[in-house]
């Protein structure tokens, strides 16, 4: 499935997310989406974005990493049902969207938890998709550069 069409599946799985559990599963998921697209552009995408694709990667593994991970169905997993990234530019806006998101869901959870554990492993997850996020920015400022210096057709 095209990249675009999963971080689009994910951004309503995360709004209709209800309770701690369900919003954490749908972080969890934004994290792996993040993981395998960093991946897959580091691999097969603009030579100008690899390392920082590579550095997505690696952020996104942490926030993965930081949250216990979810009992999911493969069938379930949508960073397996990665298949297709076709735009750099349309996938990176869309999942830099994704992420401010995952760390606006994760502010409302870790404000309103009962317990400490859960608070940090909020505020570790919150720091990932940050630091994410950023490296989406830094990498649709790579691409706006590289269209400047191209010469017009």
């Amino acid at each position: 499935m095209d990249a675009v069409r999963l971080i689009l599946t994910s951004r309503l799985a995360l709004a209709g997310s209800r309770g701690v559990p369900e919003i954490l599963t749908e972080v969890w998921q934004a994290q792996a989406l993040a993981q395998a697209i960093g991946s897959r552009l580091a691999v097969s995408g603009p030579p100008e974005l690899r390392g920082e694709a590579l550095g997505l990667t690696e952020l996104a593994g942490r926030g993965c990493g930081v949250l216990n991970a979810p009992a999911l169905d493969p069938g379930n997993l949508r960073a397996a049902q990665l298949t297709a990234l076709d735009d750099a530019r349309q996938t990176l806006l869309c999942l830099g969207g994704l992420l401010g998101e995952v760390g606006i869901a994760l502010v409302g959870v870790a404000s309103a938890a009962d317990d400490e554990g859960t608070y940090w492993q909020c505020m570790e997850a919150i720091d990932a998709a940050d630091e994410s996020r950023d490296r989406v920015l830094e990498m649709l400022r790579k691409l706006a550069d590289r269209d400047q210096v191209l010469p017009e057709r």
